[in-house]
């Protein structure tokens, strides 16, 4: 998807003439157009690609890079996990290094907020790496179609191949093979509780 936004003139004045939802953006300053197109999907790969070894290096795992526009401005959300989990002191070390990482390498040519975090407790799960990464743990999935008679399925994570996820049913204890484009939602569940 493609997003069109004003390239920022400094404390100058600048003039909103039209928008539209994924539509340019047009700003005159002093009767020049300027906006520039931005693929978000292009900048978190670009983002991934160099944060990744980063963090590997420093012993964690890069769970996701989200990049959007959030309340007044826009948000580089770098994941990152570890096993036993990640602190706030481990999000400042990741925080401080990836920062000046970005400065150097300069992808993003605008202002945003560079923002650490952890896949957290029950984190929505939206693509199929994220399956992988979390193998053997508790998941909850809501499918779109019933799958051997179940429209909702606890368990873990067993395997992911293909596009398949194997999930060892905390019912019965059978593993259940459900295909990624089935699952409408699906999250991290506690376990133990």
């Amino acid at each position: 998807m493609w997003i069109k936004f004003p390239q920022r003139l400094g404390n100058q004045g600048v003039l909103l003439l039209s928008t539209g939802f994924l539509e340019p953006y047009y700003f005159s300053f002093r009767y020049k157009i300027i906006f520039m197109e931005i693929n978000r999907e292009e900048i978190e790969k670009k983002i991934r690609e160099i944060v990744e070894p980063v963090i590997k290096g420093m012993g964690f795992k890069l769970f996701d890079v989200e990049f959007k526009p959030e309340g007044r401005g826009w948000v580089l959300r770098i994941i990152a996990d570890r096993e036993g989990g990640i602190t706030i002191k481990d999000c400042e070390t990741i925080s401080k290094k990836i920062s000046a990482l970005l400065d150097v390498e300069d992808i993003i040519p605008f202002s945003y907020l560079l923002e650490i975090t952890s896949p957290g407790l029950t984190r929505p799960l939206t693509k199929v790496e994220h399956y992988d990464f979390f193998k053997g743990r508790l998941v909850k999935l809501i499918l779109k179609e019933p799958i051997e008679g179940k429209r909702e399925v606890v368990g873990l994570i067993e395997d992911v191949r293909n596009g398949i996820i194997d999930i060892r049913d905390k019912e019965k204890g059978d593993i259940l093979h459900i295909p990624f484009s089935a699952i409408a939602k699906g999250r991290l569940e506690i376990e133990g509780w």
